[in-house]
């Protein structure tokens, strides 16, 4: 009867799942119960791995753990989030009711010969802790823990189960670890439990604040970060400012009374001499094929940021497994029209005639790059038997999103791109004949630029990133979304300024390159972003290993190409938007 019982529940369970995983982003699909006294409450054993290596993690029964005596299920993933994330939720076999205490009582036993010996001494030496849920409130415990000269091991043996209800619904669990046994080969060792249940105040809504450190993220550095990101707003706004009011008034001055100019004022034509690349100036970009593809995926992934950030501000993604990740899924490949439309319409400026490829090299750009990061590290992942290793049904599902919804979508952005705002109305003609680009000094040349680019975009959101980084990376829960969207306008603001600034002296110095110096001025924010990874491996963690380490740095690779593609994107909108005011302003012959 009892393993009835929970099979309804979990059967309940199951059917909650299929119709949540879609991603409908709705307050009713919240994976949560209303109980009913003594109904069946399922406690759900996740992963277990070492704690410096936070994506590093196993199976729960891949450690020699007994399971209770509760009839078992297969293990099932509930979205394509969690199926990405290694989520391994197996059935415990525990038997727990609503509001009906458990005294403490054996549901196993383990027949510990030398080899499940060694499996938990190497679990204890590398610090494994294990993550189970209830009702989808984590709980963490330890394996064990050794001596103090290391010699002898211990194995926790006693779940003692404390959950708080506040009506039928479940609140608040704690665990507390004891019966504290020494591992010693050829013995039984008893597994047992108790669950104690008490009445809380803390409201349902409420009820994940205790996993979140307000201390952590809403520290007065956190905060003098983003003033100090907010007071270079304000300085590069008027430096440019000052050379859109300032210096282009003086020019456009000098070039409408030419004439009347002096010969000493004829020799310091050069420090005004953007006006002589006119004829160049809306030349295509060299390779406008590739150019147009990045361009239109990093409008894109800003689309993509600002959805995710918008959505996580309203909803709270970190109270559900894998939310974040299906949500961002979700939401790249809704806006796919985006990069079709900027891509399509730029290429088509440029006199793009591939159009069919570049819509291609435009669709799978980013997905393309992801999902080799993600198909190399599988293989570690497998060869370690970890429960990040993707399931192939996954690969399959990534593969459809990418070919039945991702491609006609950008298809469809495309068309419209290059029916819309396709047709190039520069308001300068392009000459037939490439003006040859002068000697300059070293620091105004593009590839110097682009190296000092990224600096400043860096430096407005440096401590932004140690913050996601530590929640990544780390056990800390992100939640402060409203400092991410406000990092996130700094950045654009900071970018856009810096690249304006670039490519004004960039002109005046009578160079035409401006297209992919822009771009990669703006995205040379990404090597600064990995290099900071560099530090913040070395001596902010204490990961160790060849899973977690090819885990990090593969996908902070991808982390930072994609941020750097982003910027870049952003960067070159608004210096085209800048180069082509200037030159409209201008009285050319």
């Amino acid at each position: 009867m009892q393993s009835d019982t929970a099979q309804i529940v979990i059967s309940k369970h199951l059917n909650l799942v299929n119709l949540c995983s879609i991603w409908i982003l709705i307050d009713e699909c919240n994976f949560v119960f209303q109980y009913q006294d003594k109904e069946e409450v399922v406690l759900w054993m996740n992963t277990v791995g070492p704690y410096h290596n936070r994506q590093e993690t196993y199976k729960y029964f891949s450690l020699p753990f007994c399971v209770g005596s509760k009839k078992s299920i297969s293990h099932y993933h509930e979205t394509l989030g969690e199926a990405l994330q290694g989520v391994e939720l197996e059935f415990s076999g525990l038997d727990i009711k609503f509001k009906e205490d458990v005294m403490q009582t054996t549901y196993c036993e383990i027949d510990l010969d030398k080899g499940r010996r060694d499996a938990f001494v190497y679990a204890i030496k590398n610090h494994y802790w294990y993550q189970m849920y209830i009702d989808d409130l984590p709980i963490w415990g330890i394996v064990g823990e050794a001596d103090e000269n290391g010699e002898d091991y211990y194995l926790w043996t006693y779940k003692k189960l404390e959950i708080g209800y506040n009506g039928n619904r479940i609140v608040d669990v704690n665990l507390t670890s004891e019966g504290k046994v020494k591992l010693v080969p050829n013995t039984k060792i008893q597994m047992s439990y108790s669950v104690k249940w008490k009445k809380s105040d803390v409201k349902f809504e409420d009820r994940f604040d205790k996993y979140l450190d307000p201390s952590f993220f809403q520290h007065r550095i956190h905060w003098f970060s983003i003033f100090n990101s907010f007071m270079m707003v304000i300085f590069l706004v008027g430096l440019v400012s000052m050379i859109l009011m300032r210096t282009l008034r003086k020019d456009y001055a000098r070039y409408s009374k030419e004439e009347e100019m002096d010969d000493m004022d004829r020799d310091l034509g050069d420090e005004y001499g953007w006006k002589q690349v006119h004829g160049d100036v809306f030349r295509p970009s060299s390779h406008p094929l590739i150019f147009s593809s990045l361009i239109g995926s990093g409008c894109q992934i800003f689309a993509v940021s600002l959805i995710v950030i918008v959505v996580a501000m309203i909803e709270d993604l970190y109270t559900e497994r894998g939310s974040m990740l299906s949500t961002a899924i979700f939401v790249y490949a809704a806006t796919s029209p985006v990069n079709g439309y900027f891509g399509g319409s730029l290429y088509a400026r440029q006199g793009g005639r591939r159009w069919i490829k570049q819509m291609f090299i435009g669709a799978f750009l980013i997905p393309a790059m992801v999902c080799g990061t993600a198909f190399f590290i599988n293989f570690i992942a497998i060869y370690y038997h970890a429960s990040r290793a993707i399931p192939f049904g996954t690969m399959v599902a990534v593969c459809c999103i990418c070919f039945f919804v991702i491609l006609p979508l950008n298809l469809v952005g495309t068309i419209l791109g290059r029916n819309l705002s396709g047709q190039p109305n520069f308001p300068c003609r392009v000459n037939a004949v490439p003006r040859p680009i002068p000697e300059k000094k070293w620091f105004m040349e593009p590839a110097v630029i682009v190296c000092l680019g990224g600096i400043l975009p860096f430096g407005s959101i440096f401590i932004e990133m140690y913050f996601i980084f530590t929640s990544f990376w780390a056990y800390k829960i992100y939640y402060v979304y409203g400092f991410m969207m406000l990092v996130l306008v700094i950045l654009c603001i900071v970018t856009v300024c810096v690249t304006i600034v670039c490519t004004y002296f960039l002109l005046n110095a009578e160079d035409y390159r401006w297209q992919w110096t822009s771009f990669l001025s703006a995205a040379s924010t990404a090597i600064y972003v990995y290099m900071y990874s560099f530090y913040y491996y070395f001596f902010k963690t204490k990961m160790y290993g060849l899973f977690q380490t090819s885990f990090y740095f593969g996908y902070m690779a991808v982390f930072s190409t994609a941020l750097g593609i982003m910027c870049g994107a952003i960067g070159y909108m608004g210096t085209s938007a800048f180069v082509r005011k200037i030159y409209t302003n201008v009285k050319i012959d």
